[in-house]
């Protein structure tokens, strides 16, 4: 159970759960959104999102054994502690039942459309996993996007089936606040796929994937990390500026865990070299990941 789980990146998927969960009680409760899910309607669009996530990681991890043999033998589990057959009959069994309750979901709140979003998702990652990771920057992009839209499921699932001309104003505001997480998200993880690439290098070269490091080296590609980590700096001191300056603790929190952090990326990754350096900038992004969406349940202080 314990080598599912890692297969699987339960951190991962807590963290996940632990933002949405986030978004729906601490946020949009918080704040009298009119929404269509209950508690346990919301819990099954949780579960849903866990199942084609974790279906994610496995796909992926049966297309890397290749390269993650050089990159990281120690923590290999698919060919090594889990078959290959059984990885991927775990990889189908997920994506059942994520697309299952995507229907089951899609078809109460009358929008039998909306499954489409759970389909195109488990197509997207099994497209990543076989294919598109292999075309620099493009797998990078396509993975962020999909964490960005993690954010962005409440808004479509609870927010915009229960809007109407009363309560257009505070759903639109909620979903705009949602779309700047969504964009705060799709950076960070951008950043961190970019530095995850740097750091498996050796491996990818192997399994003939081409990535940008691969392909421009290790300076370049740390030039245009840089430049891309500018963009969430700036949107940080703007946001600080505009909307979090009469609120000390959303200011210090913003400042100490989130712009700090961003700042000392930029530095280390301007002088990074060795694979250590990119293991603990993959690390900080993370971190930075985390305690950005996190804030998420503070908002309840500033609006």
């Amino acid at each position: 159970m314990t080598t599912y789980l890692k297969l699987l990146r339960w951190p991962n998927l807590i963290f996940i759960a632990l933002t949405l969960i986030l978004i729906k009680f601490s946020f949009f409760e918080e704040f009298g959104a009119t929404i269509t899910l209950n508690a346990f309607g919301y819990m099954l669009l949780i579960l849903a999102t866990l199942c084609i996530a974790g279906s994610g990681y496995v796909i992926n991890d049966i297309y890397d054994i290749q390269a993650d043999k050089i990159n990281k033998p120690r923590k290999l589990i698919v060919g090594n502690k889990i078959s290959e057959k059984n990885a991927n009959n775990l990889f189908i069994t997920l994506n059942i039942i994520g697309v299952a309750i995507g229907f089951y979901l899609a078809n109460l709140l009358g929008k039998p459309a909306f499954v489409a979003i759970f389909i195109f998702s488990s197509a997207l990652l099994y497209l990543y996993a076989s294919y598109l990771k292999q075309i620099p920057v493009l797998g990078n992009i396509l993975i962020s996007f999909l964490v960005a839209f993690v954010v962005l499921l409440p808004a479509v699932f609870d927010l915009f089936p229960s809007i109407s001309p009363q309560n257009k104003k505070i759903q639109s505001l909620l979903f705009s606040i949602l779309l700047d997480y969504a964009v705060f998200a799709f950076l960070v993880n951008l950043l961190r796929e970019m530095v995850k690439d740097q750091e498996d290098t050796k491996g990818d070269y192997n399994a003939g994937i081409k990535t940008l490091p691969i392909v421009l080296g290790h300076s370049r590609t740390n030039k245009i990390i840089f430049a891309i980590g500018i963009l969430p700096i700036v949107a940080m001191v703007y946001y600080i500026y505009n909307y979090l300056f009469e609120n000390t603790f959303l200011v210090i929190y913003s400042l100490f865990f989130i712009l700090a952090p961003l700042l000392y990326f930029q530095v280390r990754i301007w002088e990074a070299t060795k694979k250590k350096d990119y293991t603990h900038l993959s690390l900080m992004l993370k971190i930075i990941l985390f305690f950005g969406l996190i804030s998420i349940g503070f908002y309840q202080f500033l609006l």
